[in-house]
Parts: C-alpha cells; structure tokens; sequence
C-alpha cells in the first residue's frame, strides 16, 4: 500500500510529499448541518475534504502567499498583473475582526455569517489569524474553506457564501469586495 493511501486512511489528508502548497493555508470540506457555535470546524462525520482544484471547478481561486512581505511578494504581483487587480494591496484596506478590535462584535460576526452574494468577485487575503469562508456548491450544499496566514481566495460573483471566525477568533485580513463598484452589489439571500 502506498504512502498516499495509507496517510489518507488515517488522516483523511494526502501526504505531506504529495500535498499542494496551497492547503497548508487553504483546506476545504463538506459541513455537517448542525447549529452548533458556527466557529467550530462542521465535518461531516466521516469527514469528506474538498479539493483546492474542486474548489476551482466552482470558480474559487486560491493562493498561499507570503503575508510577512505581502508589499513585495512577487506571486502577489503576478496575481495582480493576470488579474487586473491594480487598487490592491494598500494598507487601509485590512481589517481586523477580533472582540478587541471590532466594536459590536457578536452583532457583527453574526451579520457576517448571513448567506449572501455579490455581482463582483470579492477577494479575501489572510495576513494574520485564521477564519472559514463557506460557498455553497452546485447542489446547494455548504463548502466550509478554512483560510489560514498567507492563505488568499477569490469568489467568484454570484457564489453564495457567508464568513465566520474560527475557536480562535481573529482574523487580520485583506478585503475587497467590490471590484470598481459598492454595497449596491450585494445580493442577500433572504431578499
């Protein structure tokens, strides 16, 4: 039995030889639908993991960058060049989410949290922290993305999704949301 095989039997992961760069900062899975503290992890029991390429398939983007030097990183810049991203990154748009940070945080985390969309793509940079991105699929389900340090992704428009911090509730991260255009591009789906 390969190495592969016998890393994904017991931990549902593929081994660290064979893992794409990316999932040390990005990993995916399918959530349970249980209403349990929506900053818990949600697996599925057993676990079904989503692949960063599936994620793909659905038009997530996803890169791990380097969120020490993100002023200089040259993945970054080649990002930006292919596409089009020329008001990314200035420092003004980072935003911190933590209960120290964030005035109103419960009422707010809980805002976040509300299914919506957009009808441009929005673009989340993790410099600091952690938190989880859900999208939904073409069936409808939830896809939990856990976005760690240096972890960024792309949403394509038109994806429903929704964000939460993680158990350890902070997030430093890059936002931007509407491409050129403002909030009259948000779409919730209760409306």
């Amino acid at each position: 039995m390969s190495l592969w095989v016998l890393d994904r039997i017991f931990t549902g992961r593929v081994a660290s030889t064979l893992k794409d760069p990316r999932e040390e900062v990005l990993q995916a899975w399918y959530m349970d639908d249980s209403d349990e503290d929506q900053r818990l992890p949600h697996h599925r029991n057993p676990p079904e993991y989503v692949s960063l390429d599936q994620l793909a398939e659905l038009g997530v983007l996803s890169w791990r960058l380097d969120a020490d030097n993100y002023e200089t990183d040259e993945e970054l810049k080649k990002i930006r060049e292919e596409h089009g991203y020329s008001y990314m990154v200035c420092i003004t748009d980072f935003c911190e989410v933590c209960p120290e940070k964030l005035p109103n945080y419960e009422e707010k985390i809980k805002n976040f949290f509300k299914e919506h969309l957009h009808t441009d793509e929005e673009i989340r940079y993790c410099v600091a922290g952690s938190g989880y991105f859900d999208v939904r699929d073409r069936n409808d389900a939830w896809i939990r993305v856990w976005v760690k340090k240096g972890g960024m992704i792309v949403l394509p428009a038109g994806i429903y999704h929704r964000f939460t911090l993680d158990s350890n509730n902070y997030i430093k991260e890059y936002i931007k949301a509407f491409v050129e255009k403002e909030a009259a591009n948000l779409v919730d789906s209760a409306a």
